[in-house]
């Protein structure tokens, strides 16, 4: 099957890389711009590209995803599949239809729970037991489509988002596999996957920087998990208001829960 994948951040890095290694063929990698991060000097990280270099796979990063020019820049690779993760924008119809197959998203939640941006953050933030990964059969809507395969597992008590993050990402690299495999049987007219429950589905929003103000009112448990979910941003932090000095910025690193 001919595979193009469109991903920027680490979650998607190891699926990207099965896809090459794979029997698969990979025309090019879609990504977004590397921007400058504020308030630092070096460009932010974009691993995906960092690989697709390395192993000689032509790089496409435009602004927008969905402009005609780009529509054409992706139809001309003659793509049957394609394959999003982590990539930051969402995808209109006809861009779908680009691929015959259309696309399917590798997210770091079980869907419908923790639709949007930050899914794994969210998970840990609010406690969660469990969680897991879901490839879906995509849709204009954000993360709305058919599940085509679903991987679970439970969140340790001490893991941080980070921690986590790179575990999903592993796990995920089954799902696609599992998700490819049920399009290469689909007569692309039948329904295929499970559709979600809208009446169960969450959101994930982006993270801001503000969000990692405590809240004191929370219980001990609830900020010990906001700790391990902010990890390594927007992290932790609280204000020591000081008489006569300016108020204190002061970083919740690592906490534990004394009773």
């Amino acid at each position: 099957m001919r595979i193009l994948p469109l991903g920027t951040g680490p979650f998607a890095v190891p699926t990207f890389r099965w896809l090459l290694d794979s029997s698969h063929q990979v025309p090019a990698l879609v990504t977004r711009p590397t921007q400058a991060a504020k308030g630092r000097e070096k460009a932010s990280l974009n691993p995906m590209r960092d690989l697709a270099e390395k192993r000689g796979v032509e790089v496409y990063a435009p602004d927008s995803i969905n402009t005609e020019e780009a529509r054409q820049k992706l139809a001309a690779w003659q793509p049957d599949l394609l394959v999003v993760c982590d990539y930051g924008q969402i995808l209109s119809r006809d861009l779908l239809a680009v691929a015959p197959l259309g696309g399917i998203n590798l997210h770091g939640s079980l869907l419908p729970k923790y639709r949007g941006a930050a899914p794994v953050h969210w998970a840990v933030y609010n406690g969660d037991a469990e969680t897991g990964v879901t490839v879906i059969h995509m849709t204009p809507r954000l993360d709305g489509g058919p599940c085509l395969a679903v991987r679970r597992t439970p969140i340790g008590s001490e893991e941080t988002m980070a921690e986590l993050e790179q575990r999903l990402s592993m796990l995920g690299i089954e799902a696609v596999q599992e998700a490819i495999e049920k399009l290469t049987r689909w007569d692309r007219v039948s329904p295929i996957g499970e559709i979600q429950d809208q009446s169960q589905a969450t959101k994930a929003p982006r993270l801001k920087k503000t969000d990692g103000a405590v809240d004191w009112t929370r219980t001990a448990e609830q900020i010990r998990n906001q700790v391990r979910a902010f990890k390594p941003w927007p992290a932790t932090y609280t204000h020591w208001l000081r008489a006569g000095a300016e108020p204190l910025r002061i970083l919740l690193d690592q906490v534990s829960v004394v009773s």
